[in-house]
């Protein structure tokens, strides 16, 4: 693993530099973190590795493995991963960061709540994901597509190459970030050389004033502006531990699913026609499947229809633990145990306190991000998070009405508006309220 100290040691010396920066790319892609980030990637597009590639055998007489590519071979991949990722991601961060500042919102950009989310589904998948803070707006970089470089002394992301190539036989551009600068390398047919020579952060438009020709001038950012954002303390993959889980889903159920399949048919036994050989069995089942109907010569020959019955209990209650299983590892919410009947805020409550403890450890890691990024953009300020939760309106709206006469009218107001989905009316209510008091107040005068 190259570190940020190696890199120092190669010096300003061009061609050694972008050598370095090609083997630090060739390194990522041979790292842990990246075939994690691959196969974690795959696991949320539902294209499941291990039963996507799960080929059935057969065995000969000595013992051989032969590919079985006659009998049913279903491969039905699972959501699992997709689902759990998204609701952790959502449910914390569905309704956008709160700023004590409104004019923060501006300054990281219109789009920086879907970039967190963007960053935040990476990071759960991969284990890290980098945010970029691009002068004015957030910039989201994959382990797939970014070569960190540590501090070996304090393990402090202070370098980084971000790569991409869409296809083997296209050319690989990299960006190499620094402290104090950005340098652009492109390697075509094996040679390579830099595109773009090594330029600061923020380019500024400057006119001379003389003969109107226009200059850059520009400047960095007071620290390395890329910042990792790492999915729990741990700093592994969600997928780690479950995916033997969804693996072992995927092949029960399509194992289920071969089993129906090949025991679909009804076969035929004839009784007393011992004089019938293959081709006339064979001649008996064709007539039955043309005209649906067939005559049995023997003298007392009766053909009697008989189907499979593929066992399903063991296997359905197998498939309905593991994904019970599942829930309860990732600490997700299964809305099966709330959806039916009418449930009281306390049931509610406690069927989501699983995903608010990972909520819990996921938002340490989110605000770290955030305020690393704030660092960078030299803002302070303070985020917090408005969680995603399902309710029992009726009666939260009643709770909060026997509170009323504590309560301020416009918090009650906005409130229950908020419990209705109408949030964004609250502003013209409130007006009109205020509107209705004054023309009480004027008609009593």
């Amino acid at each position: 693993m190259r570190t940020f100290q190696d890199f120092i040691e190669i010096g300003e010396n061009e061609a050694e530099r972008m050598e370095f920066v090609r083997e630090v790319i060739s390194e990522h892609k041979n790292s842990d973190l990246y075939k994690t980030a691959q196969i974690a990637d795959e696991y949320d597009r539902k294209q499941n590795r291990t039963i996507i590639q799960y080929q059935k055998l057969l065995y000969d007489a000595t013992g051989r493995a032969i590919p079985d590519n006659v009998s049913a071979n279903y491969k039905i991949t699972s959501g699992f991963f997709n689902r759990f990722t998204t609701q952790q991601v959502q449910f914390l961060l569905g309704n956008g960061v709160t700023w004590e500042d409104e004019a923060t919102k501006g300054h990281l950009g219109e789009d920086f709540d879907k970039k967190l989310q963007t960053a935040a589904k990476a990071a759960l998948c991969a284990s890290v994901s980098f945010g970029f803070y691009n002068y004015d707006h957030l910039e989201v970089f994959t382990a797939l597509e970014f070569a960190p470089l540590y501090d070996e002394e304090n393990g402090a992301l202070m370098a980084g190459v971000r790569f991409w190539q869409v296809d083997a036989q296209k050319p690989l551009r990299a960006t190499l970030y620094e402290v104090d600068g950005i340098t652009e390398y492109i390697w075509e047919e094996g040679t390579g050389r830099v595109l773009q020579d090594k330029h600061t952060y923020i380019l500024e438009l400057v006119s001379t004033g003389v003969d109107e020709a226009e200059i850059y001038d520009g400047e960095n950012y007071p620290t390395f502006p890329i910042v990792p954002l790492w999915a729990n303390p741990h700093r592994q993959s969600e997928l780690v531990g479950l995916r033997e889980q969804i693996d072992a889903y995927d092949l029960i159920k399509s194992g289920f699913c071969n089993t129906i399949d090949e025991a679909s048919f009804i076969y035929w036994t004839i009784n007393n026609a011992g004089g019938m050989d293959e081709i006339d069995l064979a001649e008996f089942v064709q007539r039955l499947k043309t005209i649906h109907a067939a005559n049995v010569e023997d003298t007392g020959a009766t053909a009697q229809a008989n189907s499979l019955e593929a066992p399903h209990e063991g296997r359905e209650a197998l498939l309905d633990r593991l994904a019970k299983d599942m829930y309860a590892d990732y600490m997700a919410l299964n809305i099966d145990e709330i959806k039916g009947g009418a449930n009281t805020a306390t049931q509610i409550r406690a069927a989501y306190e699983p995903m608010n403890n990972k909520a819990d450890q996921f938002e340490y890691c989110v605000i770290d991000f955030i305020q690393g990024i704030l660092a960078v953009a030299g803002i302070e300020d303070t985020p917090t998070f408005t969680r995603s939760y399902l309710i029992n309106t009726q009666e939260e709206i009643s709770t909060l009405l026997q509170a009323a006469q504590y309560l301020d009218d416009e918090y009650v107001t906005r409130k229950i508006l908020t419990l209705l989905g109408d949030a964004d009316k609250a502003e013209e209510i409130l007006k009109n309220m205020e509107g209705q008091a004054l023309d009480r107040f004027t008609g009593e005068e």
